[in-house]
């Protein structure tokens, strides 16, 4: 299997901008320019994607891993945090609350422990990944 995405940039690096295109289209012609990227300016950017790409992967890794397990989960929420320091993409945080009937706290743990060492998105990213798990 195979995704697409497609990106244009028009311009400088600073005073451009571009716009991002996916297989799917839910990004169709998708804004970016460095204000969207380095600043509070309309559009998306890599890191955002980065860190919609590995909440979802890991997210639904965790689902697969608990009924696995035997349990199936009600609900799961995860946010990713992608952090961008002195031009270097260094570190994924994943922070995941749960309601997963009848699964203890520490069965939990080593289910989102698998998921976070095994979903797609965790093995191809080379940076730190942590993981604040919780059940609710």
């Amino acid at each position: 299997m195979k995704r697409t995405a497609s990106a244009v940039w028009n311009g400088s690096g600073k005073e451009g901008n571009g716009h991002l295109t996916t297989q799917s289209t839910v990004l169709n012609q998708t804004q970016y320019s460095f204000n969207s990227r380095f600043a509070d300016g309309v559009g998306t950017n890599p890191e955002e994607l980065m860190a919609a790409a590995h909440a979802g992967c890991f997210t639904m890794k965790l689902s697969f891993v608990l009924g696995a397990a035997g349990f199936t989960p009600e609900t799961i929420e995860t946010t990713c945090a992608i952090s961008l320091v002195d031009g270097v993409i260094n570190q994924s945080a994943l922070s995941v609350k749960a309601k997963v009937p009848g699964i203890s706290a520490d069965q939990f743990q080593a289910c989102a422990a698998d998921a976070k060492a095994n979903c797609p998105v965790s093995k191809a990213y080379n940076m730190e990944i942590t993981l604040e798990a919780s059940l609710v």
